[in-house]
């Protein structure tokens, strides 16, 4: 059996749509021989390239047709893959928090790693290098806040997306959400203080 065979074989045991990397059949040959496997495999139309170095088996539906993996999967599996931390921000921090529904073409996700653009069909996703202090967060809610405050602005966040924040914030864990109040701007700091259920804690202002 050749490796293109058997890497053939492997990524029919995987579920259609799920993302797979060149990495997950090193074990079957060397890196050039993979490369050279994946894509005759694109070429043939049986998997897909989503960016440099990931791919999928397409999943098809009945009516929808091909479906792909989602460019959020893929940013994740980029992150995984090269072991950075990231954090959505602008238009796609609102999207994820159900302030907007208007699908961000450009993707926008703060990193530790390595600043870099990779497009993925329509849409682009950059990596943005960012301070330590940026990604401090711990909570997944009160992080995705805090960014999509930050794009709204001081003065411009209408009532009803208080009432919103403050509804996510309070199925945060109680004690990321105090860690992450502090990391925030004075500003955001008064709106995400309005989640905490019991507020007898003092809180340093130290966000710009």
């Amino acid at each position: 059996m050749s490796i293109e065979d058997k890497i053939w074989q492997r990524i029919e045991s995987f579920p259609a749509g799920q993302l797979f990397m060149a990495g997950d059949f090193d074990d079957l040959g060397s890196p050039e021989a993979t490369r050279l496997s994946l894509f005759r495999l694109e070429k043939s139309g049986q998997i897909r390239r989503l960016a440099r170095g990931i791919y999928a088996r397409p999943e098809q539906h009945e009516t929808l047709g091909e479906i792909l993996p989602s460019v959020e999967a893929v940013a994740e599996a980029i992150a995984q893959r090269d072991k950075i931390r990231t954090l959505p921000t602008g238009s796609y921090a609102l999207n994820a928090l159900g302030l907007s529904t208007q699908v961000p073409l450009k993707i926008v996700l703060l990193t530790d790693g390595t600043p870099r653009l990779i497009r993925v069909g329509r849409t682009t996703i950059k990596f943005k290098k960012t301070t330590p202090k940026n990604l401090a967060a711990k909570g997944v809610i009160s992080s995705l806040v805090i960014q999509a405050l930050k794009e709204i602005g001081n003065g411009l966040v209408r009532e009803d997306e208080v009432e919103r924040v403050i509804e996510l914030l309070k199925k945060e864990k109680e004690s990321d959400l105090r860690h992450d109040i502090r990391l925030a701007p004075v500003w955001i700091q008064k709106i995400m203080k309005k989640a905490l259920v019991n507020d007898k804690a003092e809180f340093s202002h130290t966000g710009k």
